[in-house]
């Protein structure tokens, strides 16, 4: 189920309760005010939080046409990529994705206990 969201209420929704790290995808349509809340999910750790944002971006490149979909599937095949974001995790620093087709931005954001993003 699609629903509608803001930036504003994703800030206040802030990190994850009990030191769970905070995971969402948001896709930011062209022209429009709001955007969509493709998912979220706190994870109980960074592997966890990275496993999250790999099954997203699957989904989201999935349904994307395949020009646009080219960065997720070579960013979902880039094993040192994923290090690096696993590194970010595990010393504090929020990791985000971002991809684009012709009408909409789509965010994937994961980020640490005590983040707020």
């Amino acid at each position: 189920m699609l629903t509608s969201t803001t930036p504003e209420d994703l800030a206040e929704a802030g990190p994850g309760q009990g030191g769970a790290y905070r995971c969402w995808a948001v896709a930011y349509p062209l022209h429009e005010t709001s955007s969509i809340l493709l998912g979220s999910h706190d994870a109980t750790s960074p592997r966890l939080a990275l496993r999250w944002l790999r099954e997203r971006t699957r989904n989201v490149t999935d349904q994307l046409d395949m020009a646009y979909a080219q960065p997720g599937r070579c960013w979902l095949k880039d094993e040192r990529e994923h290090e690096r974001a696993l590194t970010y995790l595990i010393t504090g620093t929020a990791y985000q994705l971002t991809l684009h087709d012709e009408n909409t931005r789509y965010v994937l954001v994961t980020y640490p206990p005590g983040v707020t993003s």
